[in-house]
This record gives C-alpha cells, sequence and structure tokens, in this order.
C-alpha cells in the first residue's frame, strides 16, 4: 500500500532506483472480485482527503477493509495489510497474540518486543531491508485460521495509478503464497469503476451469498452509515470455504 508508512513494502534496484513490473494476473473468483471492485471503485471516487486536499485512496480501502473484517469478529476472508516475517519458511504472519485470525495491530512495539528474542532473526532489525513485506490483501480459504501459507487462497495487490508492483514486492509477495499462480493485481479499470455498478451482473446466484451480504457492509462502511444498514444474515457470517 503506498499511502501507508511501511517498513518495507517496496523495493530497490542496485542503482538505487524503484523497479516496476508487470504480473500476470490469474482470474480472481467472481464473488471476490465483487467484494475488491466495491471498495476500490467507492475510495477510488471517494478517497480519503488529507491536509491540503492530498487523496489517500489505498487508506481507504484499507480502512474499510478492516473495518468488514472487525465487523465479522476478524473471520473476514479478506485479510487487509498483514505483516509477515520472511525470516521464517514458509513467511509467517503476524498475528494479535490473542486473537490469531487478527493482525498484530502495532508493528513497532511487535519488533521491540520479539525481534531479539528470535534466534533464527537478524540480530537487528533493518528497515528497508525487506525482512518484513505487507501485501495488500490476503484473501484465505477458512476465515475461522490464521492467513498462513496453507490457507492463503490469493494475495490481490489493490493499485491505484500510478502506483505499480515492483519486482521486490512481486518475488516477495509469491514467496509468502507459495506461487505466482496466486498473486494478482486489481486496478479500478479492471472494475469497471465507471460504471453505477462495480459488480459483474453475470454473477451466478449461489454466489451472491456472502458477497452481496458483504458488499452491502462495504458500501455502509464506506459512506459512513449514509445508505440502510444492512442485517448479519448467516450468509455473511459463513462465508463459503
Amino acid at each position: 500500500m503506498s499511502d501507508l508508512p511501511p517498513f518495507s513494502t517496496g523495493g530497490m534496484s542496485p542503482e538505487g532506483t524503484t523497479t516496476v513490473v508487470g504480473v500476470n494476473k490469474p482470474k480472481m473468483d467472481l464473488g471476490d472480485k465483487t467484494i475488491l471492485c466495491s471498495a476500490m471503485c467507492q475510495c477510488d471516487k471517494n478517497p480519503n482527503v488529507g491536509k491540503g486536499g492530498k487523496e489517500f485512496k489505498q487508506v481507504c480501502v484499507a480502512g474499510r477493509l478492516k473495518s468488514l473484517d472487525k465487523l465479522l469478529s476478524y473471520r473476514s476472508p479478506y485479510k487487509q495489510e498483514i505483516n509477515y516475517d520472511m525470516t521464517k519458511r514458509p513467511p509467517a504472519p503476524i498475528m494479535d497474540s490473542s486473537v490469531d485470525t487478527k493482525g498484530h495491530d502495532y508493528l513497532p512495539g511487535w519488533i521491540r518486543k520479539r525481534w531479539g528474542t528470535d534466534p533464527e532473526h537478524p540480530p537487528a532489525y533493518k528497515a528497508g531491508a525487506g525482512l518484513i513485506r505487507r501485501p495488500d490483501v490476503v484473501i484465505v480459504k477458512d476465515p475461522s485460521k490464521p492467513p498462513t501459507q496453507d490457507n492463503i487462497k490469493q494475495i490481490v495487490e489493490m493499485k491505484f495509478p500510478p502506483d505499480s508492483l515492483t519486482e521486490q514486492q512481486e518475488a516477495a509477495y509469491k514467496q509468502i503464497a507459495g506461487g505466482a499462480g496466486k498473486l494478482t493485481t486489481l486496478e479500478p479499470g479492471d472494475c469497471d469503476c465507471s460504471s453505477a455498478e462495480p459488480e459483474d451482473p453475470r454473477m451466478p446466484v449461489e454466489s451472491l451469498g456472502f458477497a452481496a451480504g458483504a458488499a452491502a457492509w462495504l458500501a455502509y462502511i464506506l459512506t459512513r452509515g449514509k445508505t440502510p444498514r444492512p442485517p448479519l444474515s448467516p450468509a455473511l457470517l459463513t462465508p463459503a470455504l
């Protein structure tokens, strides 16, 4: 996520310049694409705005997906900005000590407390060295379990132009996911954000349960309660695995 102050999310070539790459995009499930496009399109049109009118579209998406996860007692299949310890094989998600499906809230605190106590870690944490990576969205197979590699369905990098994926990010996220076929990118152009309804009208009825409920809650969260408050239906609480 380019708008957040990451410890290590970008990448530098040996000459000191960021190297941008293209990713062959594996397909996303229609339900997953519907939900993520709902957040992307609404944040593209109505982003968070900071001092001087600066737009924070990535921050908008991150906050809304995290709100959805909290609404679902941290059992949403869409895990936003989970930090991964890249010194582990496979890379290990850094999760809350009491809720193993919730990402750790404060990475600097985790580093101060945990980094020096793990013999597998380098003696000192070095920011920007790629020791910790943070993909935009990790879609899990089973939302009742943490986003470890065996539970990762897909990693989705949500990019608002001119932000792009770097070679270093791509390599790290493939390592986290366990293969190139589980990494894809999503941009506003992939979502038809110019239309009133970015959702795919061809989505089969059987896919609408969780996707429709989650999209409705995202709309409620994104508009800060200006749309009708959706019910917490059984379909929303128990996404298909």
